[in-house]
């Protein structure tokens, strides 16, 4: 299975190589490991401590950035590694200060394991949520290195817990500690036996509850509200669009705040050309003055969703008629109830708020004008489902601690071996 596993990862490596050329983030992909090794040599210095976190991308780096700060305020000594596998995560957070050494993670090719093992040497290794890199597991657990995964989740039908995986179940063996999100993963790891596993939540709520903290002023997005109930919709995709489209013809009473979840000109253009009967405006191309008439603002700028949805009276999240939701914590932690399409099934969160009355799923036009009217006009109804939203966001707080207790405790196992080795 180990040799079929790695004709894969030749294979997937050979076909982006084989995309760049038509394809930005392929070549991204490729552009930002050219040479990766000697600028990691480079980099590292002589008998240093690290810590290596990865994340596969920019949204597993938000979550478990809470865990990544509170190591660094922790352990001062230490040098932070950070990995991204996909250039959305590593080209907009190459340059995060609480990192030393920032690179995309090497393909998971056994020969690139070894050498990247053997250039940092870390003290420990942390996962943020899931990407099983299975040459690099391996190499970890030959040198006895700590391996955790954090705000991990599963789900039964993975191939985890299929007939005929017992190669795949053996390599999650070689993982020394797995936070999962919720009771149902930590029973499912359980069901294979791999009990070293704790429920500790999902520390995108303490990154939220943080964000939200922040002291931030959008006065473009302040004049454009101007007093209007505004509809902050995040991470959307053109089906998501077409949705809002149609929702604006319906009813004049709303701004609509579209945060889509690419933002490149083409795909820009094309929503400008979808609203341009609202006078929508372009916030990179926005001074803080907006006409009154307008009801659409699109935000093409990464990095401010998350301090958008304070703005808002309704959030809707994108992604729910396509392969699955965005992020909903970063819109409920405003005490927004939250919309999102049907394809929701994978999200706990979503699942949950659902069954409180924090959240509502939509499976078309006329669905989500129900939805959004209902809670526009039906105050007792909005203020309850806000409610939820908010307090559900308190309720998941809190696994950061739980993380952090983990990793203090065999860093210190590792400080006691190495004194009495010393002896």
């Amino acid at each position: 299975m180990r040799a079929f596993y790695n004709f894969f990862i030749y294979g997937y490596s050979f076909l982006i190589r084989i995309a760049a050329p038509f394809n930005r983030e392929a070549r991204e992909w490729i552009d930002g490991r050219k040479n990766g090794f000697s600028r990691m040599e480079k980099a590292v210095g002589e008998n240093e401590n690290i810590v290596w976190f990865h994340c596969a991308s920019l949204g597993e780096f938000e979550q478990g950035r809470p865990v990544i700060e509170a190591f660094k305020d922790s352990f001062p000594d230490y040098k932070i590694l950070l990995t991204f596998y996909s250039p959305s995560g590593y080209e907009l957070r190459k340059n995060y200060k609480k990192a030393d050494y920032i690179f995309y993670l090497p393909i998971d090719k056994p020969k690139n394991a070894r050498r990247f093992i053997r250039i940092f040497k870390p003290k420990l290794v942390v996962f943020i949520k899931y990407e099983y890199w299975y040459n690099y597991i391996n190499e970890l657990s030959k040198n006895k290195i700590p391996l955790f995964f954090i705000s991990a989740i599963f789900r039964q039908n993975q191939y985890f817990f299929r007939y005929g995986a017992k190669w795949f179940r053996n390599q999650l063996q070689k993982v020394t500690w797995f936070q999962v999100q919720d009771e149902t993963s930590s029973a499912l790891l359980d069901s294979i036996h791999i009990f070293h596993n704790q429920v500790g939540g999902d520390t995108r709520f303490d990154r939220v509850l943080s964000i939200s903290q922040e002291p931030v002023s959008l006065p473009v997005v302040e004049n454009f509200a101007d007093g209007t109930d505004l509809l902050i919709c995040g991470s959307t995709w053109p089906p998501d669009e077409d949705i809002l489209k149609d929702y604006l013809e319906y009813e004049d009473g709303v701004k609509i705040i579209l945060a889509p979840h690419k933002i490149d000109a083409e795909h820009i253009a094309e929503i400008q050309n979808k609203f341009k009967d609202f006078n929508l405006v372009l916030y990179s191309e926005t001074s803080e003055s907006i006409p009154n008439d307008s009801r659409v603002l699109i935000v093409n700028t990464l990095g401010l969703l998350s301090h958008l949805y304070r703005y808002g009276k309704l959030a809707y999240v994108g992604g729910g008629f396509g392969v699955g939701i965005h992020n909903l914590p970063e819109a409920i932690v405003y005490g927004l109830p939250v919309i999102f399409g049907p394809n929701y099934q994978r999200f706990r969160e979503a699942r949950d708020l659902l069954d409180n009355g924090g959240g509502f799923t939509i499976i078309d036009k006329k669905s989500f004008r129900q939805t959004v009217g209902m809670l526009l006009h039906d105050a007792e109804k909005y203020q309850h489902a806000s409610k939820i939203a908010a307090d559900y966001v308190q309720e998941q707080a809190g696994a950061t601690y739980k993380a952090m207790e983990k990793i203090k405790e065999y860093l210190v196992i590792q400080h006691k071996e190495k004194s009495i080795g010393n002896l």
